[in-house]
């Protein structure tokens, strides 16, 4: 079961969790030593999958004013191949439709992930940048209601 949470909400346990499939997957297995730990943490919304008290799918989703911005995209190495990356950004849509109506939403998107995104109707909007090393794309979702599947 999904579950969203503001930073407030999350239990140390969850943070911790939190934390810790970031930093496998981004610090650690993307070979990539960056403050994983950011303020915006502190604004955006947690969305997660929990299995066992470790997380298996998340996103933090970061509101704006302008704009909604999707951050720290993740499928825990032990979950790949089970279809979550599909879930997680359908459930990801489904919270900005009911909590953003009608805002648009971004992604930065590694590049290998550009038609992965298109499926769900985000639009290349840069040519490939290097952002930690990894080639990245932006990315837009206009109108989010006329997107969810």
């Amino acid at each position: 079961m999904w579950t969203l949470k503001s930073f407030d909400q999350l239990t140390t346990r969850q943070l911790h969790a939190i934390y810790k499939a970031r930093t496998d997957v981004f610090v650690v297995e993307q070979n990539c030593p960056y403050p994983e730990v950011d303020d915006l943490d502190l604004i955006a919304l947690h969305l997660f999958l929990e299995n066992s008290g470790a997380i298996a799918a998340y996103c933090r989703i970061i509101p704006g004013e302008d704009l909604i911005k999707l951050g720290r995209v993740l499928v825990s190495a032990e979950h790949r191949k089970e279809g979550l990356g599909q879930k997680l950004v359908a459930q990801t849509l489904k919270v900005c439709q009911e909590q953003f109506p009608d805002q648009t939403i971004y992604a930065q998107a590694q590049a290998h992930l550009e038609n992965f995104y298109g499926h769900f109707g985000f639009v290349k909007k840069s040519q490939a940048y290097l952002e930690d090393g990894i080639p990245h794309i932006d990315m837009l979702l206009e109108k989010t209601n006329d997107h969810l599947h």
